[in-house]
């Protein structure tokens, strides 16, 4: 049992070490736009409910789900939680920094905060990350540390056995080979005598 939980704990440590994001660090300071099929506003408690074809969108980051709940605390900053969607899942979308890539994800539940920009995906995650991907019934996503942290979810997940499988699963690729300055495949090496040197006689 310690052996398995220690392997569970090696896994997620390798997953938040290795797939570093940087997300569009612009969008924290765009306007939060919603849309949806239906709205109703609760103005005393600050509360958004959006069903059916739910959009929120803040500069390039992307929540789409069937049913959004967006709530704004004192200070002004909105949480969003997000269910469903298609094939039940919620999905979510962003922008990484300096690069012509998305980091995506979806689950049965999504929640984003926008005063921490955490996103969590709860049950049947997947968060792809360029070529990267990790699959688990928990993902966090921090976008300020830039760092993703993976789990089961307590062992949810059964085998047909009816046996807990605590498994998170993860695809890394490796990093690029052309980053190699060194030529291999020039001249051969070629020994010559030094033309200064005087032999030693003893």
């Amino acid at each position: 049992m310690k052996n398995s939980y220690c392997r569970a704990c090696v896994i997620t440590l390798l997953v938040a070490l290795s797939m570093t994001a940087h997300a569009e660090k612009a969008d924290r300071d765009k306007p939060i736009n919603l849309e949806g099929d239906r709205l109703s506003i609760d103005d005393l408690n600050k509360v958004q409910i959006l069903e059916g074809n739910a959009v929120l969108i803040q500069g390039t980051m992307e929540l789409r789900t069937s049913r959004l709940v967006v709530t704004q605390d004192a200070d002004g900053f909105q949480k969003a939680v997000a269910t469903g969607g298609a094939n039940g899942l919620a999905r979510f979308r962003q922008k990484r920094e300096g690069v012509d890539e998305f980091m995506e994800g979806e689950a049965e539940r999504i929640e984003h905060d926008a005063r921490s920009e955490t996103t969590q995906f709860f049950n049947r995650a997947w968060v792809r990350n360029g070529l990267d991907e990790v699959k688990g019934q928990y993902i966090s996503y921090d976008a300020l540390n830039e760092k993703f942290v993976v789990n089961t979810g307590g062992g949810a997940t059964k085998s047909a056995t009816g046996t807990s499988q605590a498994r998170v699963r993860a695809i890394i690729q490796p990093k690029s080979r052309n980053d190699k300055a060194v030529d291999t495949k020039g001249e051969p090496l070629t020994l010559k005598p030094a033309a200064k040197i005087t032999p030693r006689v003893d």
